[in-house]
């Protein structure tokens, strides 16, 4: 390969983590919604219950999500390569998307049907609808807790959130059937759909943003910038951190390159191990690029001490963050 020169001394650390298997338990919990849909769809039928049947084509389209989701977290095991520098970890993010939006699609179509079922209310067999609910429930909660021990990775939480919208319909045609069954009231049914989506919407449009702030290269939601610079800037021998930049590289692991600006380059090998162990240990970051700059060579390095959070005139680059 053509060797490549830079003018500066970069240092790279390529520490990875094992792989979460993260897609065992989404396949898992694939398998699990996949036959649970076509028992529902079988119960619907011999019910004659519009809303198993509905739901069962819920679990079917969930199905799908989770396949992608499972997909998506496969793909994230490639290591890097010459076209996929950083490797396929995004493509998780882009599948928490997918499925965020299609959640929120799916949200809409619940809405306009519950709306629907309140001015024309259908008969139900309670009784039917209540055993197929408690075993959905079971299953539902089975996959959630599948789901529940990688819910840090957000593919794994957009496939929860569907989850839980399954979870949460079993709830209500369990609770929709025993008033059925009791009452006869079968608006029940409509309403407390309405109140499900709702939460179900919050959910799917916390996924989307978190998603959406991925993809732009945000810095993580649980991380500060500040903080991470003046943690780095306390290291003995580190004058100031500029151009700190930080972003997630897919859900489970995070990157940051920076300017250090040191007393002496003497011992910049010691003094980068220091800041490699610290940024992992206290932040969880495991990629870490730093370009170590020798006191001298900022500009009006005098100037620069007491002016934390601003950039001075003429030093280039982002927030100082020093002793």
């Amino acid at each position: 390969m053509p060797s490549h020169h830079h003018g500066h001394h970069h240092a790279h650390d390529h520490h990875h983590h094992a792989p979460e298997g993260s897609h065992r338990r989404l396949l898992a919990v694939l398998a699990l919604t996949l036959s649970f849909a076509a028992v529902e769809a079988v119960a619907g039928w011999w019910t004659g219950s519009l809303a198993l049947l509905g739901d069962a084509g819920h679990m079917v389209t969930d199905s799908l999500a989770l396949g992608l989701a499972a997909a998506a977290s496969l793909l994230a095991l490639r290591g890097p390569s010459r076209r996929h520098s950083y490797g396929l970890g995004r493509v998780e993010v882009l599948a928490a998307l997918g499925n965020a939006l299609l959640m929120i699609g799916l949200v809409a179509l619940i809405s306009a049907e519950a709306v629907q079922r309140l001015g024309d209310p259908r008969p139900v067999h309670g009784a039917g609808v209540m055993v197929v609910a408690f075993l959905g429930l079971l299953v539902n909660l089975a996959a959630a807790w599948l789901l529940m021990g990688g819910r840090h990775n957000l593919n794994v939480r957009a496939a929860l959130l569907h989850v839980v919208g399954d979870l949460l319909g079993s709830v209500a045609a369990l609770v929709s059937g025993a008033v059925i069954l009791a009452t006869g009231w079968t608006t029940i049914d409509p309403l407390l759909s309405l109140l499900i989506v709702a939460l179900i919407l919050a959910s799917a449009v916390r996924v989307l943003l978190d998603a959406l702030h991925a993809l732009m290269e945000g810095v993580p939601p649980h991380l500060n910038l500040e903080d991470i610079g003046y943690a780095m800037a306390e290291e003995a021998g580190v004058v100031s951190v500029h151009d700190l930049h930080i972003w997630s590289i897919s859900s489970a692991r995070v990157a940051l390159s920076a300017h250090v600006v040191v007393d002496s380059l003497t011992g910049w090998r010691e003094l980068l191990d220091r800041l490699r162990a610290r940024l992992d240990h206290d932040f969880g970051i495991d990629h870490v690029t730093l370009q170590p700059e020798e006191d001298g060579q900022r500009i009006a390095v005098a100037d620069i001490r007491g002016l934390r959070g601003t950039r001075p005139a003429g030093a280039g680059g982002g927030p100082v963050h020093d002793r």
